[in-house]
């Protein structure tokens, strides 16, 4: 096949997948499978590439957290502290809303948020019921939260995954440069949310005694596999903000974690992997076979060429258009297919711009694709998850619904993210300038000091 035939043959093939993918008429693993075996059979990569594109690092450390969780959900751990945030609240429904947001934006930070979503959207309806409120509010601060608890760390969501196993950025790098901001962006959503839902939090004080009366140790099922899962998963933790120093990659200490987990427990690993989310699994690879060809036809290094002539390769303008483009476009499609395109374009304006630090656009990226999911019921995986989660119990909640709320948040969210880094980008400037003065004024010193040292020997030289 001629280049330029390659170049819309793959285009097209990706904007295709795009599209099933988005609209859903077809399962979205099968769209990026069958994306993936077109442009292997028209020979845009070969089977070598192919393999050479797939992200192994981020396939492993998925599958690991995977066992990890799926082991850790039998022993009803995340039901406990569901029903302790509820009695906590002393059984006040915007306390309680409050509670889960906070419990599921924790959870999405150390686990995943799918996953979490998972686990409290089935205690919540059980919450819900026995206060006898409207359970929709309480889904979409479940949503929303564990949108922005996910940003924070390299684990929490599938694009800051991918994005950390594209780069050299490390489990404390997304800590430290990420969570102060995610925490502002939550604490003043959830302000927001209680104002917006606080009329329609209201119960007697009989049903609340409800809530008061709910035991959770009753849902812990196994206390002994409590423990190991526990303990675990801490080390695991602890693996992930050490990985850097210790020169291992995220993935490996995932499936060590995992490992260790079966070997502790003598659990059967065939009915372990059942936890494991395949199709997911699946879907990864074939994304980034698809998003392989048009890096292979130099379709990526073409839009990083036109991204750097609209900022004129200046790495502020470039940021800012990377969060509100990643922010936009997220809402609407799955961040997932979205980072995936997005990263190698990342890499290649660094390469033709020549941008030293990258840092400041895969912060961008991370805090744009994440936050933007919670724009519409479709923005991210989460939200998925929740709505089919709430069709099969009889809450649908529609897009409107959903949307009139969220979008504005998600915007705000964006606007709060947007002065972050260029706060983030001026003291790192500042920093690196002030550190250039400080070098060539140590610099002048001690070469004024060495000149005045040969100016005084060679004075003794001619007295002598």
């Amino acid at each position: 096949m001629h280049a330029d035939n390659q170049v819309i043959f793959a285009t097209a093939v990706f904007l295709i997948t795009y599209a099933f993918i988005v609209s859903e008429k077809i399962h979205r693993t099968v769209a990026a499978f069958c994306g993936a075996a077109l442009v292997i059979l028209a020979g845009i990569v070969n089977e070598e590439q192919a393999v050479h594109y797939v992200d192994f690092n981020t396939i492993g450390l998925l599958v690991g957290m995977m066992i990890i969780v799926g082991i850790t959900r039998q022993t009803g751990v995340f039901e406990y502290l569901a029903i302790k945030a509820a009695k906590s609240a002393k059984g006040e429904p915007i306390r309680i809303l409050a509670s889960l947001g906070l419990i599921t934006a924790v959870l999405s930070a150390l686990l995943d948020n799918v996953t979490t979503v998972l686990l409290i959207v089935p205690v919540t309806f059980a919450i819900a019921r026995q206060l006898q409120v409207n359970v929709i509010p309480f889904l979409i601060v479940e949503i929303i939260a564990s949108n922005i608890g996910g940003t924070a760390t390299l684990i929490g969501d599938p694009p800051n995954i991918m994005i950390g196993s594209a780069t050299h950025l490390g489990f404390m790098d997304f800590v430290i440069n990420l969570t102060p901001v995610v925490v502002v962006i939550y604490t003043i959503t959830i302000f927001i949310l209680k104002l917006i839902y606080k009329k329609q939090m209201v119960t007697c004080p009989e049903l609340m005694q409800n809530i008061m009366a709910m035991d959770e140790n009753a849902e812990i099922k196994d206390p002994v596999l409590l423990k190991k899962c526990l303990t675990v998963l801490g080390v695991t933790i602890i693996g992930f903000v050490l990985h850097q120093f210790v020169h291992l990659e995220s993935s490996v200490i995932a499936l060590t974690g995992a490992a260790l987990l079966l070997l502790v427990t003598r659990m059967d690993p065939e009915h372990a992997f059942h936890a494991v989310e395949w199709p997911v699994i699946f879907f990864f690879i074939g994304l980034f076979v698809v998003v392989g060809a048009l890096e292979e036809v130099g379709v990526i290094e073409a839009i990083a060429s036109l991204a750097l002539d609209i900022t004129g390769g200046e790495l502020l303008p470039a940021g800012l258009l990377i969060l509100w483009l990643s922010a936009i476009a997220s809402a609407f499609v799955d961040n997932i297919p979205f980072v995936a395109t997005m990263i190698p374009l990342i890499h290649d304006m660094g390469r033709l711009g020549g941008i030293g630090d990258l840092n400041f656009l895969w912060w961008s990226l991370s805090l744009g694709a994440c936050l933007g999911g919670n724009g519409t019921i479709i923005g991210a995986s989460a939200n998925v998850v929740v709505i089919g989660m709430a069709e099969k119990r009889g809450a649908p909640i529609s897009f409107m619904t959903f949307f009139k709320v969220a979008f504005p948040l998600m915007l705000l969210s964006i606007v709060i993210a947007m002065l972050y880094l260029i706060a983030w980008y001026i003291l790192h400037t500042t920093m690196a300038m002030l550190a250039t003065l400080a070098v060539g004024i140590i610099l002048a010193l001690v070469l004024g000091w060495l000149g005045k040292d040969r100016a005084s020997g060679g004075a003794q030289k001619s007295n002598t």
